[in-house]
């Protein structure tokens, strides 16, 4: 099948674009090179896919055309490009513009096609709000730009999906690592202090904060997933992470443990909008997907420590 991935040179994106392609499928990568963090990190994971004959198309679904990338011959779109977190310096524009606008143009673009793309949507359990425990089925309570304007582009996707104008679905990922993280993200900050002997600067209070740390493989399992069970997914929201809950705390220490060095520690203040805790109820994905995450927290961080040493050190 002809695929395209947006915000193919991202984290979750660039493994995502991989393992499709890997399934024999033919991917039309897309990316727009934001500067929200360093585009080197960006374009080391273009090289990476470049290797494995995935060539990464530098596009801005906000203003650029879209009617070569998008056409009769597109047979699933993965959206993931995206204005991420909840950082500070992050407008209110950015967030709508790159979650909202953006993703409107893909379905304007879509609806003059006569052969329509399944159209995968990629959230967050930001959307939930600062408790993300709740089921699918439960409304949600956004308490950032980051988690209302992903919620409004959700609710976009399948609102066309709802009136028969093409089929769709939404999942919402809870606090994904791993390699290729982005620098900004908890571990490979944690990492990156660890091995450089940097402070590591910690919210007021995050160390007791809970999180479905879930390993980047466990989640592109499930996001595949939806391949073999489109009719299934049309219209339907998911969840995506793992059931263990493991503090801040936790992860620090694991990292140490890692490592094998403690972590210096700098306090900040807390960030508005920061979760407490993330815990994925993912009874409908094993129920309808079969979706099952096996990987460890220890086990996906050693694997994410390799991979920092293998391309920062």
């Amino acid at each position: 099948m002809n695929i395209l991935v947006t915000g193919a040179a991202g984290f979750i994106g660039s493994h995502t674009a991989e393992r499709l392609h890997s399934l024999g499928h033919k991917i039309i990568a897309i990316d727009n090179f934001s500067d929200y963090y360093d585009i080197s990190l960006k374009q080391k994971n273009a090289e990476s896919l470049a290797e494995r004959g995935i060539k990464v198309q530098k596009t801005d679904l906000r203003t650029d055309a879209l009617t070569e990338i998008i056409s009769e011959d597109t047979h699933f779109i993965f959206h993931f490009a995206a204005q991420p977190g909840i950082s500070a310096t992050s407008t209110f524009d950015s967030y709508f513009s790159n979650n909202i606008q953006a993703t409107q143009r893909m379905l304007d673009r879509i609806e003059t096609l006569q052969s329509k793309p399944f159209f995968v949507n990629i959230a967050t359990s930001s959307i939930y709000g600062l408790h993300a425990t709740l089921t699918e089925d439960e409304a949600p309570l956004p308490a950032s730009w980051y988690g209302v304007t992903k919620l409004a582009a959700e609710q976009l996707v399948l609102a066309y999906a709802r009136r028969g104008l093409l089929k769709s679905t939404s999942f919402r990922l809870y606090s994904v690592y791993g390699p290729r993280e982005r620098p900004d993200k908890l571990y490979t900050r944690l990492i990156d202090c660890g091995l450089n002997n940097k402070s590591f600067p910690l919210y007021d209070g995050s160390e007791k904060h809970l999180r479905s740390f879930t390993y980047v493989q466990d989640i592109v399992d499930g996001i595949v997933s939806v391949l073999n069970h489109a009719e299934v997914c049309n219209a339907e929201i998911f969840n995506l992470g793992t059931e263990e809950e493991n503090t801040t705390a936790t992860g620090i220490a694991t990292v140490e443990e890692i490592l094998g060095k403690k972590i210096s520690v700098a306090n900040t203040p807390a960030r508005p909008g920061d979760q407490s805790r993330t815990k994925a109820n993912i009874d409908k994905a094993r129920k309808l997907l079969n979706y099952n995450p096996q990987t460890g927290l220890k086990e996906g961080l050693e694997a994410q420590v390799a991979w920092f040493r293998e391309n920062f050190m």
